[in-house]
């Protein structure tokens, strides 16, 4: 069987998110105003001009894709009852949330490809705008990549003194500033899907270890990661990437934040579990809920999302991006599709990898949380268990595991493709 996947294709399980989204922004819109509320956002030609009933103290602006829309972070701003004048066209639909206390954001979903120009704040504080710039993709994507663009404010707005509530000074070691973006290996098909592979804890967290025989879970969850992305490179069907390539720390945040900012359509956390019952064996899927599915779970997810807190400095701390865009429903539909994975990855996978009998478990684990991106966590086997702990350890294991995830993800795509009717090729 041969497999295409294309550009359109990669985005084809975030569609349904971004209806979800639609229907989520229609309740929003029918919240109660208040001060500084969002009153409207009106289109003139090629003119957006957001309007608030009361003066805003700040705002940002950035680009999403697939699909392609511009996100407003609006400082000193409420949800309001907005109205929506949508002029001629070039954007399709508007949503809002509340980020915080103190921060509002305005979700614009675009016709086409187009970047902002001239962004500016009122003088008097009570609206900001922007030119609506067509592009073409290319540029669309070289403007992406270039993050966020402050609004201008004018002189004497700037040189008033803003409100703060309140003020949190937290020191950030310097591994945990800037990661660099992993390189992309396989096909050189930027259309093809993209899997990130990310292999648990690493440098000064060692993760679980066997007490017999010494082999720390990172040591393992590395080399399992690597087998896995050779497998999918050689295969030539999708395009991969490792959140390590060696022995680094990663706090939580980096590694699914890695997934989000490279735009995965797959995102795999390896790891290798330890159990007080030595008798203990076999693998497990996790994916994320809210309330963890049993005891167990609610354990594992207590003891990954300590792995931030080092001599008790939160290193995670709270990513504006990141915990920002939890849109309620869009996380629905990833934590769908995960969950979807997760029963296909032990289907494909049970011929080369022995699993619990309750195979899919749920819980509330940090490095699931990326809201657009749908996630497992694969725990291989129990390191702490003679037989888990061979088997991972060993060059025959790790190319089993990489077996059977290989032939999940293709699957999966496959199934992708199939639902939507295109055609095979490449």
């Amino acid at each position: 069987m041969k497999f295409g996947w294309t550009a359109k294709g990669r985005a084809v399980h975030k569609q349904r998110m971004a209806q979800s989204i639609a229907l989520a922004g229609m309740l929003i819109a029918a919240a109660p105003g208040s001060a500084g509320g969002i009153a409207g956002v009106d289109v003139r030609d090629d003119a957006v001009i957001v309007r608030f009933d009361d003066k805003v103290s700040g705002a940002s602006a950035f680009l999403l894709d697939s699909p392609r829309r511009i996100a407003l972070d609006i400082d000193g701003a409420q949800m309001g009852r907005a109205r929506f004048t949508p002029g001629n066209g070039g954007i399709a639909a508007v949503r809002q949330g509340q980020l915080n206390g103190e921060t509002a954001r305005v979700v614009l979903d675009l016709a086409g490809p187009a970047t902002l120009g001239a962004p500016q704040i009122a003088a008097d504080g009570k609206s900001l705008s922007f030119r609506l710039q067509p592009v073409s993709d290319d540029r669309f994507r070289t403007a992406l990549g270039k993050g966020r663009m402050r609004f201008d404010a004018p002189a004497d707005m700037a040189a008033r003194p803003q409100k703060r509530l309140h003020s949190i000074t937290v020191p950030i070691p310097a591994m945990a500033r800037g990661v660099a973006l992993p390189p992309v290996e396989g096909v050189a098909d930027g259309a093809r899907p993209l899997v990130v592979i990310d292999a648990g804890h690493g440098g000064h967290d060692p993760g679980a270890i066997n007490k017999e025989n010494g082999r720390r879970e990172k040591d393992v969850t590395l080399a399992i990661a690597q087998a896995i992305r050779d497998s999918l490179v050689k295969s030539g069907r999708v395009r991969v990437a490792l959140t390590r390539d060696d022995d680094k720390f990663l706090v939580l945040q980096e590694r699914y934040g890695i997934a989000r900012k490279l735009g995965a359509d797959l995102f795999i956390s390896i790891h290798a579990d330890a159990a007080e019952n030595p008798e203990a064996h076999g693998a497990t899927v996790y994916t994320l809920s809210e309330t963890a599915s049993d005891r167990e779970a609610a354990r594992l997810a207590a003891r990954e999302n300590k792995a931030d807190i080092i001599n008790g400095v939160n290193l995670g701390g709270q990513s504006g991006d990141v915990s920002s865009i939890l849109i309620d429903l869009t996380q629905r539909e990833s934590m769908n599709i995960s969950a979807s994975f997760a029963r296909l990855l032990q289907r494909e996978a049970a011929p080369y990898v022995p699993f619990r009998s309750a195979y899919h478990r749920f819980a509330s684990l940090m490095v699931l949380k990326a809201p657009d991106t749908p996630s497992i966590l694969f725990e291989t086997g129990y390191i702490s268990n003679a037989e888990d702990s061979a088997f991972l350890a060993s060059r025959e294991g790790q190319q089993k595991i990489a077996r059977g995830v290989a032939r999940a993800v293709e699957v999966h795509f496959a199934r992708k493709l199939a639902m939507r009717g295109g055609a095979a090729g490449g």
